[in-house]
């Protein structure tokens, strides 16, 4: 068998345009050509040379770029947004790479995102059996008590989904306000699900912020600002990852 032939979906997301699941769709829908051919087929495998087509675009392979984002509040996890408005590739101009999030924070959330070009990586940070903790600060209207809050551990059922926290606890109360500030970590990322919960227990929440993901932080960022992950968080992510397999 040649060693060099790989899933057409997986060359569509190693070449940055898309993620792989994106990339099976497309695929599906017969909008992808393998040397002037439309191609349906899952299962089809290519070579380097081949040449590939996605919606009428030549394929490019770009060297893997990887970069953290501080998203601000009132910006669309995504590349396109069918309202027009503002995307978080808006906020990456001077970034040539064809680079999509991975995974999503909803658009009245801020924090920490992760943007690439890697179909693989995105694929494996994506994955809920990997469980990388993903660490938010919540600011909720109400000031519940730790016996308030058990439910999050133990599983909030929310339209047939079980959404569930790893950890959670108190930071501080405001009385004269009558709100209170919570760090809730994940290991999904289901639709708004820290609102969803909290909103289940009676605590609806203010303001909403990712503040880890795994290792990261957004130490010395602000809203807005970007880098790139040097060669060993990208390696501390990918060891995270495969070590949290079950």
């Amino acid at each position: 068998m040649d060693q060099n032939l790989e899933r057409l979906q997986k060359a569509i997301a190693n070449s940055g345009y898309t993620s792989r699941r994106k990339a099976e769709t497309l695929i599906v829908e017969g909008k992808v050509k393998v040397n002037g051919k439309t191609v349906t087929e899952l299962g089809t495998k290519v070579k380097p040379e081949d040449n590939i087509e996605v919606e009428g675009i030549p394929l490019e392979k770009e060297e893997p770029i990887y970069l953290m984002l501080y998203k601000p509040r009132g910006v669309i996890s995504s590349v396109k947004d069918d309202r027009n408005r503002k995307v978080v590739t808006d906020l990456l101009p001077e970034i040539e790479e064809r680079i999509y999030p991975i995974g999503r924070l909803d658009y009245d959330t801020s924090g920490l995102l992760l943007l690439t070009n890697d179909g693989d990586f995105a694929q494996l940070l994506m994955h809920p059996k990997h469980q990388i903790p993903k660490v938010y600060i919540a600011k909720v209207e109400g000031i519940p008590t730790p016996m308030d809050l058990k439910p999050l551990k133990l599983g909030i059922n929310d339209n047939g989904e079980n959404l569930k926290a790893v950890k959670h606890r108190i930071l501080s109360v405001d009385h004269k306000k009558n709100t209170a500030i919570l760090e809730i970590t994940l290991h999904e990322g289901k639709n708004r699900q820290i609102r969803r919960m909290l909103e289940s227990i009676g605590y609806p929440v203010q303001k909403l912020k990712r503040e880890r993901y795994g290792h990261l932080n957004l130490h010395g960022m602000n809203p807005g600002d970007f880098r790139e992950l040097s060669p060993h968080e990208v390696k501390q992510l990918r060891g995270y990852a495969q070590k949290n397999v079950k």
